[in-house]
């Protein structure tokens, strides 16, 4: 017989009181995800050693300098494709629109460490690109001019054509939020579409601009196999050395400080700049938007506009990539190259169901039984996607080997036996710093999808006599598996293409798709790497798919 539960006993204080054991997990979670920022404080606040002295005045004013350029002009970059395309397809008609504000998502699919092994093949020296030239002409090399894909603006420019997507999704909706009546004022008083983006559209977007601009710079800062590739010194190719080249942990933790400082800095400083100043609409009374028609040469300059970032930062380099893997791909047979898919698969596959069963757990326990702790919690939790994947691997492998070095002490003394390295360098440490990672996009997944769930689901099903367990279990999770299942998908793609904290993490014995093409691209065998990397971009395609759903069902 069912019990009849009254309001009282499922109100916010009463499930306070009552919180389970598995409720209060969400603080451990979030222990275990700041662990490795606390360990590289901690291990960066030792004396600098001869490693860091000679980095310090030798190479760091030249790795300071290549990482602030590099973030302007991707910032540069990345910002005018993304904003500019955003406002044509939110606000013009021309045709092709739909579908090209659909294709302009398309890049995200491709990492950039991939568009920079493409692009160096096309345009180096002995490349299709210059040898077709040269037949054409009868030139010889050194006869003519050519820009150098290998430097610093030819590697921001590789960043930049993967990342505008970024400020492309958040513009646009800025932009379909915006207030007709002000873009029609600014029309009315003579102003044309140019002057009316500038001045008005592009003003009240600032927030949505800079957010997308925040991500991209933090996946700049977090690059490692384009810049290492392009032969451009950063912070991210300098931990890499001193972790593997020097040896000198302590190096590689202060050079990790270093990095987290310049990502607090930016966006300590767009915080700064916007001030107390308000960019949203002091009232939704206002008709829909209605795009302006563009004909003759402005619906050419618009076409162009908003293909030419899809063309270069997706559709070229997927092309010569499926063009080479067909052509002259990996020469291993399949019972070699099988297993560099498979730990791809198994790794992903394993930190998507645990990033799903975490996230869940934190997203439910602060929406059952809520406390500014538990909100703080689920907040430190999602620190980890700020920080870069060198930053991370070395933060995990610090506790690791503290706890590997200590049981393997104290076996010795007690019972004269070698424990070894039990975590170090094993795949338990590679999931866990790929979690530490990308646990932020799944909670913000998860989050987003029970944020549209009313709360009276659960009332009812507690008043109809269910547990709080068998409500969530019968009523809410059906109805947000849309959302488990996105936050599976993005988590899976991203470790999938996570390069930097698999090389430094990863055990000895397994190489990922990722590590295949690094090492191969690395000896200038992009026609090997290509079939590994045709892959990547494939799975990469998933959650551009969920992307596009969820961005037709908001319009």
């Amino acid at each position: 017989m069912a019990r009849n539960i009254t309001l009282a006993e499922v109100s916010p204080s009463a499930r306070r009181r009552r919180a389970p054991g598995w409720a209060w997990a969400s603080l451990v979670v979030a222990a275990a995800i700041a662990a490795p920022l606390l360990a590289v404080l901690v291990t960066a606040a030792t004396r600098p050693g001869a490693s860091f002295l000679h980095i310090a005045t030798t190479t760091l004013p030249e790795m300071l300098r290549n990482s602030a350029l590099m973030a302007l002009l991707v910032a540069l970059m990345a910002g005018s494709a993304g904003a500019i395309s955003a406002w044509l397809v939110a606000t013009c008609a021309f045709r092709g629109r739909r579908v090209l504000e659909v294709a302009l998502l398309l890049p995200l699919a491709m990492p950039a460490y991939l568009n920079g092994y493409v692009y160096t093949w096309l345009l180096d020296v002995a490349g299709p690109a210059q040898q077709a030239f040269r037949d054409l002409t009868g030139l010889r090399y050194g006869d003519y001019w050519a820009p150098e894909i290998r430097s610093l603006p030819g590697a921001a420019l590789m960043l930049a054509m993967v990342l505008y997507p970024y400020v492309y999704l958040l513009c646009r909706a800025a932009f379909l939020q915006q207030s007709v009546c002000l873009l029609e004022a600014s029309r009315t008083l003579g102003h044309g579409l140019p002057r009316t983006f500038l001045h008005v559209a592009l003003p009240l977007a600032r927030p949505a601009l800079a957010a997308g601009i925040a991500l991209a710079l933090m996946e700049t800062l977090a690059d490692f196999g384009t810049v290492h590739h392009f032969g451009v010194r950063t912070f991210t190719t300098g931990i890499y050395e001193a972790w593997f080249g020097m040896d000198d942990r302590g190096a590689a933790a202060q050079l990790s400080v270093a990095l987290l400082g310049c990502v607090g800095l930016l966006l300590a400083l767009e915080h700064i700049t916007r001030g107390g100043r308000r960019f949203h609409a002091t009232t939704t009374r206002h008709p829909p938007l209605r795009p302006v028609v563009l004909r003759g040469w402005k619906e050419a300059a618009a076409i162009l506009a908003c293909a030419m970032p899809m063309v270069l930062g997706f559709a070229l380099p997927a092309g010569a990539l499926a063009w080479l893997a067909a052509t002259s791909g990996d020469a291993l047979d399949r019972s070699r190259f099988l297993p560099f898919a498979v730990n791809s698969l198994m790794l992903s596959g394993i930190t998507a169901g645990l990033a799903v069963l975490i996230a869940g757990m934190m997203a439910w326990a602060a929406r059952m039984h809520p406390s500014p702790l538990r909100s703080a919690a689920n907040r430190i939790a999602g620190l980890g996607y700020a920080l870069p994947g060198s930053v991370i691997a070395v933060g995990a492998l610090v506790p690791f080997g503290l706890f590997d070095n200590a049981l393997d002490a104290w076996m010795r003394a007690t019972f004269g036996v070698s424990t070894g390295l039990l975590l170090s360098g094993t795949m338990v440490a590679l999931v866990f710093a790929y979690l530490v990672r990308f646990l932020a996009v799944a909670l913000s997944a998860v989050e987003s999808g029970l944020a549209r769930l009313k709360p009276s689901y659960v009332a009812a099903a507690r008043v109809l006599g269910r547990t709080p367990g068998q409500a969530v279990r019968e009523v809410e999770l059906p109805l947000a598996r849309g959302a488990l299942l996105t936050a599976a998908v993005l988590v899976f793609v991203d470790t999938m293409k996570e390069l930097p904290a698999t090389l430094i993490v990863r055990p000895f014995d397994l190489d990922t798709l990722a590590v295949r093409i690094y090492n191969l691209a690395s000896d200038e065998r992009l026609a090997e790497a290509s079939t590994a990397a045709l892959l990547i971009v494939i799975v990469g395609l998933l959650p551009v798919a969920a992307l596009t759903r969820a961005m037709r069902a908001s319009d």
